[in-house]
C-alpha cells in the first residue's frame, strides 16, 4: 500500500482542484494583468462624427426664436429626421406685413408711372407752344428789316425773348425727365426690396424645422439662463446650442498618456479598449493621434500627459458617446 502523509495528500488535493479550475477558465476572458510592459490608462467614448446644431441669424429682424417641438433626449434618429420645430409665427406676421405694404408700393409705383407720363406731355405741348412762338417772332424779325430801326430793335428783344423762353422750357423738361427717372428707380428698388423679402421670409420657413443630415443619437443642450435642457417653449439666440447628433457608427476615445511613456506609441499602434460597464469585454482600437503638447492631467494633479484619440475599429451597439474606458497600449 501507498504510505502518504496527510500533509502530502492536501497539497496533492490543493494542485488538483487548482488545475480543474484552470482547465474550467479556458476559452473566457480574463481581466487584464499587468506584466509590466502594457500601458493602460483611462478615457471617455466620444463619437468621430458629430453635428453641432447652433441657431442661425434669420435675416435682420429676428433676433430670438421659439422652440415649439423637440425630440426626447437619447433618442435614436436617422438622417434626415426633423430633430426640432421653431415657431414661424413671427415670420408668417412678417410675410402678411410685407405683403399688404407691396399691394400699397405697387400702386403707388403705378400712379408715378401716369403722373411723370402726364407732366411729361405737358413739357412737350408747353415746348411745342414756345416753338411756335419763337418761329413767329422768327418771320417777325426777318420782316422788320424794312421798318424803323427803333422797331427792328423791339423785334429783336421779343425774337431773343422767345428763344430764352423755348430754351428754358427745354431745360425745364429735361430736369423734369432725370427727377421723374430717379423717383421712380428709388420706388421701384423699394418694391423689389419689400419683395426680396417676402422671398426671403418665405424661405425661411421650411429652414424651422431643423433636421438631421447624419443618423445617431439626439441630444439637447442646455438652456444658457437655466442651466436645464432645452424645451418647448424656450426662447433662444442666435449663436445658442440648440442639440447634437453624434455618429455611432464611428467611435473613438479620447484619453491621454502619461509623459513618461510618449515616446512608447506611436499613431497606428493596436489599442484594447474596455468599458468600465463591462471590463471582461475588449473592442479593438488604435492610436489615431497624439498630441503635440503636454499639460496638466487636471487643475489638482502636478500629473503631465499628452492628449490621444484612439479609433474603435469596429461598430458595436453598446458602445456610446460618454461611457468610461480603460485602453490598454499593446505593444510592439
Amino acid at each position: 500500500m501507498w504510505n502518504f502523509k496527510p500533509s502530502v495528500l492536501f497539497f496533492a488535493s490543493l494542485f488538483l482542484l487548482f488545475s480543474c479550475k484552470s482547465s474550467d477558465e479556458k476559452g473566457k476572458e480574463q481581466p487584464l494583468i499587468k506584466d509590466g510592459k502594457s500601458i493602460v490608462e483611462t478615457g471617455e467614448l466620444a463619437a468621430v462624427n458629430s453635428k453641432a446644431f447652433l441657431l442661425q441669424r434669420y435675416g435682420r429682424y429676428w433676433w430670438e426664436m421659439r422652440i415649439i417641438g423637440i425630440l426626447d433626449h437619447g433618442t435614436i434618429v436617422q438622417a434626415g429626421d426633423s430633430i426640432i420645430q421653431l415657431d414661424p409665427s413671427d415670420i408668417n406676421k412678417f410675410i402678411i406685413d410685407r405683403e399688404s405694404r407691396l399691394e400699397t408700393e405697387l400702386a403707388t409705383l403705378e400712379k408715378m408711372y401716369v403722373n411723370h407720363a402726364n407732366s411729361l406731355s405737358d413739357y412737350e405741348s408747353r415746348i411745342k407752344s414756345e416753338e411756335a412762338s419763337f418761329e413767329l417772332k422768327k418771320l417777325e424779325l426777318e420782316s422788320s428789316r424794312f421798318e424803323s430801326e427803333r422797331y427792328r430793335k423791339i423785334k429783336e428783344l421779343e425774337f431773343k425773348q422767345a428763344e430764352i423762353t423755348r430754351a428754358k422750357e427745354k431745360r425745364k423738361m429735361e430736369l423734369a425727365k432725370i427727377i421723374n427717372a430717379n423717383a421712380l428707380k428709388r420706388q421701384e428698388i423699394n418694391v423689389r426690396q419689400i419683395r426680396t423679402e417676402i422671398e426671403n421670409a418665405y424661405a425661411i420657413i421650411p429652414q424651422l424645422t431643423i433636421r438631421t443630415p447624419i443618423s445617431g443619437v439626439f441630444q439637447i443642450a442646455q438652456n444658457r439662463r437655466t442651466g436645464a435642457l432645452l424645451k418647448v417653449g424656450d426662447n433662444i439666440y442666435p449663436g445658442n446650442s440648440m442639440a447634437n447628433v453624434p455618429e455611432l457608427k464611428h467611435m473613438k476615445v479620447n484619453t491621454y498618456i502619461n509623459e513618461t511613456d510618449f515616446l512608447k506609441i506611436k499613431t497606428g499602434q493596436k489599442v484594447i479598449v474596455r468599458l468600465d460597464a463591462l471590463p471582461k469585454v475588449t473592442f479593438a482600437g488604435e492610436v489615431a493621434y497624439i498630441g503635440k503638447l503636454c499639460h496638466l492631467k487636471d487643475n489638482k494633479s502636478r500629473q503631465k500627459v499628452f492628449d490621444v484619440e484612439v479609433n474603435i475599429l469596429d461598430y458595436d451597439e453598446r458602445l456610446k458617446p460618454g461611457m468610461t474606458v480603460s485602453c490598454e497600449y499593446v505593444p510592439e
